[in-house]
């Protein structure tokens, strides 16, 4: 562990920082696995892979309820993909009949990673917002 990382979690400690604030902190003095480089703010450095799925749930103002904010390490998800390649066929089949009845055409047997990385390079100019009733839903990778 470094020097930084260490005054990193003695500012926690002693509760002058959060532990967002730490999280932060930490992951900027540790280099980005995949392309070495890395936003400020978590955010992928120009041309680097993103880090992060996240989905955020935002009441309106005033309404009682809790927002959501949930952040997947998109190294989770790749690892969910590779995966896939030890389902059993009859499980297969059973999860893609369940894909079927709610409205997805989807073969599980079929899904390759580099389909999965195709799919996130298009996630990353893409960020949804859907505002309706009460909340409002943002989508997006960083």
């Amino acid at each position: 562990m470094s020097d930084s990382q260490k005054r990193i979690l003695d500012l926690l400690a002693e509760k002058k920082i959060s532990v967002d604030e730490a999280q932060r902190l930490l992951s900027l003095t540790e280099p980005d696995k995949d392309t070495g480089t890395r936003g400020p703010d978590d955010t992928p450095a120009p041309g680097g892979k993103p880090r992060y799925f996240r989905v955020q749930v935002q009441p309106e103002a005033g309404s009682g309820k809790e927002s959501v904010n949930v952040r997947i390490p998109m190294a989770l998800i790749r690892a969910g993909m590779k995966l896939t390649a030890l389902i059993p066929g009859h499980a297969s089949e059973e999860v893609n009949e369940a894909l079927r009845e709610k409205g997805v055409d989807l073969d599980v047997r079929n899904l390759k990673p580099e389909d999965f990385e195709e799919l996130v390079a298009a996630l990353t100019d893409l960020e949804v917002d859907v505002k309706g009733g009460k909340e409002k839903v943002h989508i997006y990778v960083e």
